[in-house]
């Protein structure tokens, strides 16, 4: 394997991470494992940053703010407008998605959205410095990321990325659709049909991997997201996070706000307005959504910015 080390000098300012523990024993299991050139492998975290900003950005995620608030980062109408703008330049790449994964379009396009604004904001922090400094410095974690930073040097030798000027997100998530590295390697799909998978640059590649990513993580073909519930009266504590039919919900006084089979299961979600608590049921696609990131703000912020995109491009069709 060969690694690209261009940004030496730029780097030799910067608080080196080769002493944080667990690094020597990471290049042992790497060498064993993987046959990585060992010396490679300390020259490479020679060059790595520990980088302070990224525990402080871990430790306040966005989901701390009031729904409002995080609602208005995500759905607004400039997401709106290069949503249309996406759906319009890629529409038959995306019809294909959704023809062979079963994922509507605007569904991709609100992830693809709410990730990077399109491919506009991919992340600023080098992705090998993120993931070194989360996998040896973030012990509530550390298990979860010093497997996806396996995964990227796997990842780097596959692809031969520079893995020091990679950039992606404080989680090191990198690419057009935010992808983790071991989501790159597991669900990543040459979808222009140029032999080559590449997230980083190519739209249509994100388009097909981002809906074979929501298909392999359980995503039903024409099945509901979520939709608005009313509240007959009040339901006992922690009755909300258990999933239950439609039927058995009417029992307890929660009616869906539009006409659903009584045997779809779903949990019931809120959300607090500033009119009180606003009360959804997520059904299996919207658990699914959150498998790309484990938080309900998350997913309904895609959902709801799906269902913009949605009526704004029936309106402008109907236009023509």
């Amino acid at each position: 394997m060969r690694f690209v080390l261009s940004l030496l000098l730029l780097c030799s300012f910067a608080v080196q991470a080769a002493e944080l523990p667990g690094i020597p024993q990471f290049i042992d299991e790497m060498v064993a494992k993987h046959q990585f050139k060992r010396d490679e492998l300390e020259n490479v975290f020679a060059h790595t940053q520990h980088l302070p900003a990224v525990i402080e950005a871990i430790s306040r995620p966005a989901t701390i703010k009031p729904w409002p608030e995080y609602r208005a980062a995500f759905v607004n109408p400039k997401r709106i407008r290069l949503g249309l703008e996406f759906w319009s330049k890629y529409r038959q790449t995306l019809r294909r998605a959704e023809k062979k994964y079963g994922v509507p379009q605007e569904i991709i396009i609100a992830v693809i959205g709410v990730e990077t604004i399109y491919g506009q904001n991919a992340g600023n922090f080098r992705v090998l410095d993120a993931l070194t400094t989360l996998a040896f410095d973030y012990p509530r974690r550390a298990d979860f990321f010093r497997t996806e930073l396996e995964n990227y040097l796997l990842l780097a030798r596959e692809q031969q990325f520079d893995l020091l000027t990679i950039r992606g997100s404080y989680a090191g998530a990198l690419g057009i659709p935010q992808f983790m590295p071991s989501s790159y390697r597991n669900y990543a799909v040459d979808f222009n049909g140029n032999r080559k998978i590449d997230l980083l640059r190519e739209d249509r590649d994100a388009i097909g991997s981002v809906a074979n990513y929501l298909q392999g993580y359980g995503w039903i073909r024409n099945e509901p997201v979520a939709v608005r519930a009313q509240l007959g009266g009040e339901l006992p504590a922690g009755e909300t996070r258990m999933p239950r039919t439609l039927t058995e919900w009417a029992a307890a006084g929660v009616a869906p706000g539009a006409d659903i089979a009584p045997d779809k299961s779903a949990r019931l979600a809120d959300f607090t307005v500033e009119q009180g608590k606003e009360f959804w049921l997520a059904f299996n696609n919207f658990e699914v959504i959150t498998r790309y990131n484990n938080s309900d703000f998350y997913a309904m912020s895609v959902f709801q910015l799906a269902e913009e995109l949605k009526a704004a491009h029936k309106a402008g069709s109907l236009r023509k």
